[in-house]
């Protein structure tokens, strides 16, 4: 009886991802300007859900993003596997959204593969602070690597970091970080780039279902969030955050209602490791 609580969880989470099977868009809003991350702003967090109808759900939406994954909601498990990549490098373009810079390949970049279902990288962005949390903690820097499958369905892994020794990933993209500073609304070819670089550094991870971080807070996202907390330098979140010009200190949204989603943390079993 004592395993009952653990097997609704599991069960809980593959309903979840049944649901997830419809079609999500992850069209995140190009233009960052109709809304900010000011607490008391009209155009900030709380009230996102109330500028545009279709944005409704960063208001009224059950499952959305980001949230704390404490020890207590998470359930270990080895069944989930290895995030299975096959990146490759390709032309991208660096892109001053209003509130964060993003990365964008122009062309086949590689995809991952979770539950059978390929979803190829799109773009990544950075947010700081860290917009999820580890047991309350939140940190200083936070990556999403954004992919949509052949349906439309959405995935994003997520990379934090804490101040520490430089990103190698974030150094090669310095110059054209610092080339792009004087552009307001900037946007800047920057050649081939290898996603491969974008270091993760662990086979653990956490996953759940939940929404975009940002209108239109569109949801069931199936979230992967890396447990290996890297490392990057001052600079380099200093210069992500002065070459997007929005007067800000952070482009993080509060932490989410988690509803009583479950959270799942892959942990590779002995037979796995070896």
């Amino acid at each position: 009886m004592a395993k009952l609580p653990t097997q609704f969880l599991v069960c809980s989470f593959f309903v979840l991802l049944a649901l997830h099977s419809f079609s999500v868009r992850s069209q995140e809003v190009e233009d960052e300007s109709e809304f900010d991350y000011g607490a008391n702003s009209t155009k900030g967090p709380a009230r996102w859900g109330e500028i545009h109808a279709e944005w409704g759900a960063c208001s009224n939406g059950t499952m959305q993003s980001p949230i704390d994954m404490s020890n207590e909601r998470v359930n270990i498990v080895s069944h989930l596997g290895r995030l299975k990549k096959s990146y490759k490098p390709s032309n991208a373009t660096l892109r001053n959204r209003g509130h964060d810079m993003m990365l964008r390949w122009e062309d086949e970049a590689g995809a991952i593969e979770i539950n059978g279902t390929e979803y190829v990288l799109h773009q990544c962005h950075w947010h700081s602070p860290s917009e999820h949390t580890i047991n309350g903690r939140r940190y200083d820097l936070e990556l999403h690597m954004v992919h949509e499958s052949e349906d439309g369905k959405v995935a994003v892994i997520g990379i934090m970091y804490k101040t520490g020794r430089p990103d190698s990933f974030l150094s090669s993209l310095m110059d054209h970080l610092e080339a792009i500073t004087d552009i307001t609304d900037g946007e800047r070819a920057v050649g081939v780039i290898d996603p491969r670089h974008i270091k993760f550094g662990s086979r653990k991870y956490y996953r759940y279902i939940g929404s975009l971080t940002v209108p239109p807070c569109t949801e069931n996202v199936v979230w992967s969030i890396v447990r290996k907390v890297r490392t990057v330098t001052r600079e380099q979140m200093r210069l992500l955050r002065v070459a997007v010009h929005d007067d800000s200190d952070t482009n993080a949204r509060p932490l989410q209602s988690i509803n009583n989603r479950p959270i799942q943390f892959y942990r590779p079993d002995d037979k796995e490791e070896n």
